[in-house]
């Protein structure tokens, strides 16, 4: 097909501007067209008639893990890994996490703080430190971790109620344990002034591994465990 000549006069010119056919319509490339993606190419297929693959679908959802800057609820994951659900999403995490294993990997999905969050290996912590540094905040102290436990098996708990079992003041603890992202002011108690009610964050389901409040150890159990096991850096 031969080109078309540019036109000699403007009496010409204006002669092919009323002929609606007489000048094609550019073709116009758009940076994706230069790339090689454009999906109008026939010779390409496009990315919907392309199969997804639970391996495709195992890619994206390792990879969402890894960037998550917090635990990732299985909700969220199926949203941002373009999964059917947060069904199909737990199911992926447990075949990420069993693919892992048995490669000895380093790290693994763990479900902490009613999401997921790929974590290193515990047997790694001593290699870590030496990259990381030691913890930024000192370890709780006794008295710390005694009231964080008042607070969490009883919350909502009252400040009173938290003296009253630890026979101590405890507003100080209070304070320091909200700047340290443990508790938090979950409401105000139906009574005289209305004071504050107590409760933990999901940053301290994360300090501490556990994907839900439920997942708190026994009274029975904490009583048997040795004392020195209980520290949060």
């Amino acid at each position: 097909m031969g080109s078309l000549r540019p036109p000699r006069d403007w009496q010409r010119l204006s002669v092919c501007c009323r002929q609606r056919d007489a000048w094609p319509a550019p073709r116009r490339r758009s940076p994706l067209n230069r790339v090689g993606v454009d999906r109008g190419d026939p010779a390409r297929p496009s990315a919907d008639a392309r199969v997804d693959t639970e391996a495709d679908q195992l890619a994206r959802t390792a990879a969402a893990v890894f960037l998550a800057p917090q635990p990732i609820t299985t909700r969220k994951l199926a949203e941002v890994a373009d999964l059917a659900d947060g069904t199909r999403a737990r199911t992926l995490v447990r075949l990420l996490a069993e693919r892992l294993r048995r490669r000895g990997a380093a790290m693994a999905p763990v479900e902490v703080a009613g999401g997921v969050q790929l974590l290193t290996q515990p047997r790694l912590a001593d290699w870590l430190v030496r990259l990381l540094g030691p913890a930024s905040q000192p370890a709780l102290s006794p008295p710390a971790l005694e009231t964080l436990a008042v607070v969490a098996y009883r919350q909502p708990v009252l400040r009173a109620d938290v003296e009253a079992v630890r026979g101590v003041q405890c507003g100080e603890l209070l304070r320091m344990l909200m700047e340290r992202d443990l508790l938090r002011i979950v409401g105000r108690a139906e009574e005289l002034g209305r004071p504050f009610l107590y409760g933990t964050t999901r940053r301290f389901l994360e300090v501490f591994g556990l994907r839900r409040l439920e997942d708190l150890p026994s009274i029975d159990q904490t009583r048997s465990s040795p004392a020195g096991e209980a520290s949060v850096a």
